[in-house]
């Protein structure tokens, strides 16, 4: 007989109902844990320039657990000293990542991923001392994203970068359960896995190429490495070029874009920029996820350029736009036959090599990108130059030229000669007089500031050779002028 059977039948009553209660209470268990564990929901917001700044376009569904993406630069001291902040990222007081980092939960864990605002979104000061500015929408000429990548895939592969050291960062900052400690133990080893092998393939896109430098990307080189899974080891053009401002882009609709001029789609421009930004066509198939990156389109389409933040003189401007128009409009003024065309290169004499590394071959590839769905790319060509856009915000819009070889606008109404060959990326004192950035300055504190040299490969700062005819008096009003647009 057992010891069941033995018990008076009201207790053998209360030991099934209980052991009943208590299978239903795993079978819930484990149904909660399978479908937490399915979770992916992207944090949203209720203002379009918040959801801007910190929302979703699907690049964290394969991001890094938040906790361990914050902990990193702890955990690699020695890689990145001045942490996140001395890569020109924005760090509003009280978030829990700098503007362009979006967080979604996957899973059990909260992950975190770049957004448009990482790469669109920059900072004015009207001296050292003074409180920075943000501007949306505008290039992030500030950004060291080269740095970023760098440093996180740096960190993975390095040695301190293990689940105990890892673990004890985090534990420096919240509380873990043990439970949370088993979740982050076996997230650890899998980020650190992901991080060698992107490491792998970034080395592979930037090997023989100049740094990036603040402020500039190559946009589609890692395409060629990341979606396309070509072998770059023949392959040595260089892509690199600044960050574009995204205001307005209602004015934009129709036209030539990107540098040069190979789609004039803003809804393919927007999706090719989600996938360079870590999304994946897979993951743009979501309607959430595609949501999240229209609402950035619909709210940067009526999106107005910022107002020039400095005093103008409005009778020097006035006498200055007769000669924008003999010397600028006819390419950057709308209804001009110029404006939003394709100047080649051999007219505007500019660095060839961004627009080089974009061929007819790379071209097929991206009008690969999607095919089935109804977002399929199919507007992406080649070209053999650079487009005219209009100038609204340009005041911002500095250095300039397509590589960021000019730091302001009086020395591009310069001859070449007579442009620095040398100067400073990434500082974001405001210089209204030359207008752009200061950029005779290598470092402020702690932060270094990226020596540009126009001799390298892709960074020279020849052509753009109008106005140059100007008086110096004809030269203040014409800047004068463009700071009012």
């Amino acid at each position: 007989m057992t010891i069941l059977a033995s018990l008076p039948p009201r207790r053998r009553r209360l030991i099934f109902v209980a052991a009943g209660v208590l299978l239903i209470l795993i079978a819930v268990a484990v149904s909660l844990f399978r479908l937490q564990s399915k979770a992916d929901a992207p944090v949203t917001y209720a203002s379009d320039d918040e959801h801007f700044k910190y929302g979703s376009i699907s690049s964290d569904v394969g991001g890094i657990p938040y906790w361990i993406w914050a902990t990193m630069p702890e955990v690699c001291r020695g890689l990145l000293p001045g942490g996140y902040a001395s890569l020109g990222v924005i760090q509003e007081p009280g978030r829990m990542t700098p503007i362009g980092f979006s967080m979604r939960r996957v899973g059990f864990l909260d992950q975190v991923g770049p957004n448009c605002a990482l790469c669109h979104s920059t900072t004015v000061r009207t001296a050292p001392g003074a409180a920075p500015v943000t501007y949306l929408a505008a290039p992030a000429q500030q950004l060291d994203l080269m740095g970023y990548f760098r440093f996180l895939f740096d960190c993975g592969r390095s040695p301190a970068f293990t689940k105990a050291n890892v673990l004890a960062a985090i534990g420096r900052h919240k509380d873990l359960g043990l439970f949370e400690r088993q979740i982050y133990g076996i997230a650890v080893p899998q980020v650190k896995k992901a991080l060698i092998a992107g490491g792998s393939q970034f080395d592979s896109i930037v090997v023989g190429r100049p740094p990036w430098g603040p402020g500039r990307v190559d946009t589609f080189n890692p395409y060629k490495v990341l979606v396309f899974h070509d072998d770059m080891t023949k392959d040595k053009s260089i892509g690199t070029a600044d960050f574009m401002s995204i205001w307005d882009q209602q004015a934009r609709e129709g036209m030539w874009l990107h540098w040069d001029g190979n789609n004039d789609s803003l809804d393919e421009r927007n999706l090719s920029a989600a996938i360079g930004a870590g999304a994946t066509p897979l993951t743009l198939s979501s309607d959430v996820n595609l949501a999240g990156v229209d609402r950035v389109k619909r709210w940067i389409t009526h999106l107005p350029p910022p107002k020039y933040p400095f005093p103008i003189d409005y009778a020097k401007a006035a006498a200055g736009r007769p000669v924008y128009e003999a010397a600028c409009a006819e390419c950057h003024e709308a209804g001009r036959p110029g404006y939003g065309a394709v100047i080649p290169v051999r007219f505007l004499q500019t660095d060839p090599e961004r627009q080089v590394a974009f061929d007819s071959t790379m071209a097929a590839k991206m009008n690969t990108i999607g095919k089935g769905k109804p977002w399929a790319f199919n507007r992406f060509r080649t070209t053999e130059g650079y487009a005219s856009h209009p100038l609204d915000g340009i005041w911002l819009r500095a250095p300039y030229l397509h590589n960021g070889s000019v730091p302001t606008l009086r020395e591009l109404l310069d001859p070449p000669a007579r442009r620095r060959a040398v100067f400073y990326r990434g500082d974001d004192v405001y210089d209204p007089v030359n207008v752009g950035f200061v950029s005779d300055v290598a470092q402020r504190g702690s932060r270094r500031f990226y020596r540009f040299d126009t001799h390298a490969r892709g960074d020279a700062n020849g052509g753009h050779l109008y106005g140059l005819d100007l008086s110096p008096a004809q030269k203040d009003a014409l800047i004068e002028y463009l700071k009012t647009l």
